[in-house]
């Protein structure tokens, strides 16, 4: 049973809504999160969403900016959903066309209702789909059960003579031959032959049999087919009657000198008598009976090969005549509206293109996908070529997903925190190399500069030297920025208790000192770990539970592809699972390391941003620490499309 249909515009104005009976929920939630979710997200690759219990299935209307949207609970399985989106779609396109084209709503009013025809789409696409449903037949009613024992019972003398039978029945008969010129030597008729008594036949009867046999197969063999003649490659083609300047001294009728004459003596056509005209005829006509079969075979195909050169020739002039100042003008659209079918080819290139940039080759399909959904019976002007349309299109959805849906203002955050008397704590996760702790300093050294005092927890104590590592840092920290620079105060802190120890707890102990030191934010590092490590991914959701960090960010790596999404789906899954918490926590946002080795393979921010849809916070460009940098998303999405 279905919840809800409805049909707006994409710019918010409702155009027609339909609740089923019995239903009380209000679905405003459910479609704003479609809205903002999906379709300001560009992440229309699939026409299905999901929110909660409920199941929406969406369509788009591009020439006319229509939403179609019905409801409906994710338990059930309506499989008539598809055709009847699909048979309302067409149908209020067709009965509005003229009222859409206008461009004005104002015809949306208070009485207006589509319920009439919409309970008669649903009524046929339900009736269609019962009709489609078959119930199981009954043993009764099955082959099986007329069989008997009797019947069952393998006869293996019955089964040879069966598929002796079966053979001789199936063997080929001989084809009949058909001659294409008849033989004008008949051979003499032969009586039939009497059989004598004891099965025998009368000598002579033998003799006369062979002679007739004999006659036969000399009247067939003189009279058979000529050898075909090899082949000399072509000659020019001589039209009967044609005729060129050599024929014209025995074409020529007007004197006596005519020496194909018909008649002795006769120069004119006058003095040709009927008769003779009547025997050209005749002969004309023998001649042309006697055309052997695998001649004419030979012209058909002349025909055909000459038919085949002339269209490539003109295949060929018509490619060199539109390069030049016309070759601009190819591929232009022409005011129409774009299909699927039209878009499909661009979009291949354009997809592997995006994985020759290193985007991951599911989430380049997507896109594509998306895009071809939103471009699909949209009408586009008379001077556009559909690769600039597609490519434009691209160019939008990719802002739009690099663009965060919600902006990450640490400084801000950390004021806000400071003001509450607590400290801002950022947790850094991430597989093993990628350089979280590197990162780590380059943050931390980012916030003193902006006047923050921070402390370094060190929870990896699973990696040997990790706790050695961020001591160095700590000092080359303190170097850079003494305590004369925060009022007497350290700047930086390392709070460490060594190898084999639970993160968890030296994680709360950190944020405990920072609190009771006042210190700004609580920066904590954690052991590198791969997404398929059962032990250490609860291990940091226990970290993350239990500790509640205002900031989870993912360290990954811009050198990656398809690897990026899979560590960061199966990161977010292991959060959710291995967590105890009601509502658990994700990742936040992204801190991509190795920026500055990819030049415009830049596909591994797509693809991190879209499978997560949360934004790239920080990218790392170097090894020093003033090398962090804050995402442009124009500047990504042109190097990943030139």
């Amino acid at each position: 049973m279905l919840d809800f249909f409805s049909i707006f515009s994409k710019g918010g104005i409702v155009l027609w809504c339909y609740t089923f009976q019995g239903v009380k929920a209000s679905f405003t939630e459910p479609i704003n999160a479609l809205i903002k979710t999906v379709l300001l997200q560009e992440r229309g690759g699939t026409s299905h969403f999901t929110h909660g219990a409920l199941q929406m299935q969406y369509k788009l209307d591009n020439e006319f900016e229509l939403i179609f949207v019905v409801g409906y609970q994710k338990v059930l399985t309506l499989l008539y959903v598809d055709k009847l989106i699909t048979d309302v779609h067409r149908d209020f396109r067709d009965r509005y066309r003229q009222k859409l084209l206008d461009g004005s709503l104002s015809w949306i009013t208070l009485n207006f209702s589509y319920d009439n025809q919409f309970s008669i789409l649903r009524s046929n696409a339900e009736v269609k789909e019962s009709k489609k449903v078959t119930t199981m037949r009954t043993f009764d009613k099955s082959e099986k059960s007329k069989k008997t024992i009797k019947s069952m019972t393998i006869d293996k003398n019955k089964d040879a003579k069966d598929a002796e039978i079966k053979k001789k029945t199936n063997s080929p008969k001989p084809e009949k031959v058909v001659s294409v010129v008849k033989a004008n030597v008949e051979a003499p008729a032969v009586q039939p032959s009497v059989p004598q008594p004891n099965n025998t036949l009368d000598p002579d009867v033998i003799a006369r049999n062979r002679e007739a046999l004999a006659k036969r197969a000399a009247a067939s063999k003189a009279k058979g087919k000529k050898a075909a003649p090899k082949k000399t490659g072509k000659s020019a083609r001589v039209w009967q009657n044609g005729g060129n300047a050599k024929d014209a001294e025995s074409l020529d009728r007007s004197g006596n000198t005519n020496k194909d004459a018909l008649t002795n003596g006769h120069s004119h056509d006058d003095n040709v008598t009927a008769e003779q005209k009547n025997w050209v005829n005749t002969s004309s006509k023998i001649q042309d009976l006697e055309i052997d079969e695998e001649e004419i075979l030979e012209d058909e195909e002349e025909y055909e090969d000459e038919d085949v050169e002339e269209d490539v020739e003109e295949q060929a002039n018509t490619k060199k005549s539109s390069g030049g100042i016309f070759s601009m003008f190819r591929g232009l659209v022409g005011s129409k509206a774009l299909t699927k079918e039209a878009l499909q080819p661009v979009l291949n290139s354009m997809r592997d293109h995006l994985i020759g940039k290193n985007v991951a080759a599911d989430i380049a399909e997507k896109m594509c996908d998306s895009v071809a959904n939103k471009l699909e019976g949209k009408m586009v002007g008379t001077f556009s070529t559909i690769a600039s349309t597609v490519k434009q299109s691209l160019n939008d959805s990719l802002v739009l997903i690099l663009t965060p849906k919600r902006r990450v203002d640490i400084l801000r955050d950390v004021l806000e925190a400071q003001r509450a008397g607590k400290p801002y704590v950022i947790t850094f996760c991430g597989v093993n190399g990628v350089g979280k702790s590197t990162n780590l300093a380059k943050i931390c050294f980012w916030l003193m500069e902006n006047g923050f005092r921070v402390m370094i927890a060190a929870c990896d104590t699973f990696r040997a030297g990790a706790v050695e590592q961020l001591r160095t840092h700590k000092t080359r920290l303190h170097t850079l920025h003494p305590p004369s620079m925060h009022g007497g105060r350290d700047g930086v802190n390392l709070f460490e208790k060594g190898y084999g120890k639970d993160a968890a707890g030296i994680a709360m102990q950190a944020i405990n000192a920072a609190r009771e030191q006042r210190y700004d934010v609580v920066l904590v590092d954690t052991a590198g770990r791969m997404q398929d490590n059962e032990p250490l991914m609860r291990s940091l959701a226990k970290l993350i539970t239990v500790n509640s960090p205002d900031l989870v960010l993912f360290v990954g790596e811009a050198l990656v592809g398809n690897e990026a999404v899979d560590q960061l789906v199966k990161f977010n899954q292991a959060l959710a699972d291995y967590s105890n918490a009601e509502n658990p926590r994700s990742i936040d946002g992204i801190v991509l390391t190795k920026f500055d080795t990819i030049d415009d393979k830049v596909g591994a921010a797509i693809s991190m941003t879209y499978t997560t849809g949360q934004p790239i916070v920080f990218v790392g460009t170097g090894q020093s620490y003033p090398d962090l940098r804050r995402l442009n998303a124009k500047a990504v999405v042109h190097a990943l499309l030139k």
